[in-house]
């Protein structure tokens, strides 16, 4: 689980350390990014939380938000922080590929590169790693790294609690996905009992949205959804006119695929999302089906068992042909 452990007395003296995460950081990327930063602040490292992206408003509220830069607001100032960082930390993705337009500058930094993760296929870029494919959630794996790694549990207050919180919250589909097992849960008590007001974040993470995402909401579940009952699939197909059509931001998507997942009988769900620039995919099963195994040789990605995306550059209706066709291959798995 942890390579490169002699790294870690680099932390005994303070660092001026960069904190990264993926494109469209979730729940987890920031929940993990807030509540690791907030630590390593009050050890007395100078620490700079730096994403490649906007992020859903549902978030705003977490503790310690403001402190992120986003970097395609500044460019050259940012790019000078990761320059002079003696340790980057990689939070939430596998390979570097996921932070977009930060890879080329994460690959070419001098500082140490620390990743912490929970995703399948780790690519060989870090000095240490602190990765186990079955945790629930990378803040799950912070809070190990914090208090069974840096001896720091002591130290953990409601702020980082918090993040950390929402982090394996959002992850786990507020606890009722596989991956949310008996640690899952002592350590979401243990931060519970540190200060965490768990009904407050479920009500600004859950019950935050904007009128016009409920309409919007209603729309697709109306237009957009495709029930594949042979293959016992459902899916969205969202185009550039439907997210037009309701102003949709960051984060407007969020969880709609599993609303397709809900429907009685289903085993796998698809969203697919007309980003201009790329189409977008989201799936989502139960049991065995392998949606990284059919994002990673289908559609440019990959992910968990049950939860994975991709990407294709290929039109909406070629993508959502593209993925009709592969169903057939799980055939037998999808109608076990």
């Amino acid at each position: 689980m942890l390579a490169g452990k002699e790294n870690i007395k680099l932390l005994d003296s303070p660092q001026k350390i960069v904190i990264t995460t993926h494109h469209k950081p979730d729940g987890d990327a920031l929940g993990s990014s807030l509540g690791l930063g907030q630590w390593l602040r009050a050890r007395g490292h100078d620490v700079s939380i730096i994403v490649s992206s906007d992020f859903p408003t549902f978030l705003d509220w977490m503790p310690g938000r403001e402190e992120v830069l986003i970097f395609p607001q500044d460019p050259e100032r940012y790019q000078k922080l990761f320059d002079d960082a003696s340790l980057i930390f990689c939070l939430d993705y596998s390979v570097l590929s996921r932070t977009n337009i930060l890879e080329p500058i994460i690959r070419e930094a001098k500082g140490q590169k620390w990743m912490i993760d929970h995703h399948l296929d780790p690519e060989d870029f870090a000095d240490l790693s602190y990765w186990d494919s079955n945790a629930a959630a990378t803040a799950q794996l912070v809070y190990r790294f914090i208090c069974e790694e840096l001896n720091g549990h002591d130290t953990l207050n409601s702020d980082m609690a918090t993040c950390l919180y929402t982090g394996i919250m959002t992850d786990t589909g507020s606890f009722r996905f596989k991956a949310a097992n008996a640690e899952v849960h002592r350590i979401i008590a243990d931060l519970i009992e540190i200060g965490v007001k768990n009904w407050e974040i479920h009500q600004n993470v859950y019950n935050s949205s904007t009128e016009n995402r409920l309409k919007f909401l209603g729309y697709c579940l109306l237009n957009c959804l495709e029930v594949i009952p042979e293959y016992n699939t459902a899916i969205f197909a969202l185009s550039k006119d439907d997210l037009q059509q309701f102003s949709i931001t960051t984060g407007d998507t969020e969880g709609l695929v599993n609303y397709a997942l809900s429907i009685k009988g289903i085993r796998l769900a698809g969203l697919f999302v007309d980003r201009t620039e790329l189409i977008k995919l989201s799936l989502r099963s139960i049991g065995e089906i392998p949606c990284n195994e059919i994002c990673k040789n289908h559609f440019n990605g990959g992910g968990h068992l049950n939860a994975s995306g991709g990407s294709s550059t290929e039109d909406l209706l070629t993508v959502v042909k593209r993925f009709k066709e592969v169903l057939p291959q799980y055939k037998e798995i999808l109608t076990a």
